[in-house]
């Protein structure tokens, strides 16, 4: 098995390249679009509040938890210095902290219940704190998914209503979508050495199994997936501004 990217979004390593697929850009603009539904669905409209919002959580996940992630075992196989990775982790999470504070002084305070959630899951699920127990699909699907779309709305409508659980649970069962796509593609990419063995058609075909046929069509989905979710995000928003 040839040496393979550690993700399909990774970039050569090194230099500028590594802030790049620091970020896993599909992934992040994936779990941004929530905050935009969250948002879009709210009964009344207000794009500062989703722009600070959608502020917050690339902070806080898009930054902070990935730095955090590539911290704890080099995942990505970047050569960002830990010192540096250590500080985008506590200067994005800090700064998506203030803005949930500035807001929620604004809005309402329920708002730091959020926040405060918020930045407990991004520090146990990535650096894998009280042994694990945050870590894992579950957790993933709540804090990647649920949480943002409540977040959002809520900071919107100042409560939460059965559309925005209802546009959680959507988030959620999507995001554990991704979890089961993602997890096995992540571990043939990073963690296989080499695949062996064939594939006997009933027409008689055989063709040799390579490590791209166990990758290919799962991260073709993951691709189609982030690029569909993105576009919802955008119609709705597009159905309350136009």
């Amino acid at each position: 098995m040839t040496e393979a990217r550690p993700a399909f979004y990774a970039l050569a390593p090194g230099g500028w390249r590594d802030y790049v697929t620091l970020l896993h850009p599909p992934y992040t603009l994936w779990h941004l679009s929530y905050v935009a539904i969250g948002a879009a669905i709210a009964p009344h409209f207000d794009a500062g509040v989703m722009g600070l919002t959608l502020l917050a959580f690339f902070l806080a996940l898009g930054i902070g938890a990935h730095a955090l992630d590539e911290l704890r075992g080099r995942p990505l196989q970047t050569r960002i210095p830990s010192g540096t990775l250590v500080a985008l982790a506590v200067v994005s999470v800090s700064a998506a902290s203030a803005i949930g504070v500035v807001v929620a002084l604004r809005r309402d305070l329920w708002l730091l219940a959020f926040v405060g959630v918020g930045c407990v899951l991004v520090a146990a699920y990535n650096l894998e704190l009280f042994g694990g127990a945050l870590h894992g699909d579950l957790w993933f699907a709540l804090g990647w998914g649920a949480l943002p779309v409540l977040t959002a709305f809520f900071a919107t409508a100042e409560e939460i209503r059965v559309e925005a659980v209802a546009a959680a649970a959507f988030a959620a069962l999507l995001s554990h979508a991704q979890r089961l796509l993602s997890t096995p593609v992540r571990d043939v990419r990073r963690r296989v050495a080499s695949v062996s063995g064939r594939i006997e058609w009933r027409d008689g075909r055989v063709e040799a199994l390579q490590a791209d046929a166990l990758t290919r069509f799962p991260e073709r989905a993951l691709q189609t997936l982030s690029a569909a979710i993105v576009l919802l995000a955008l119609a709705l928003v597009l159905m309350r501004v136009t």
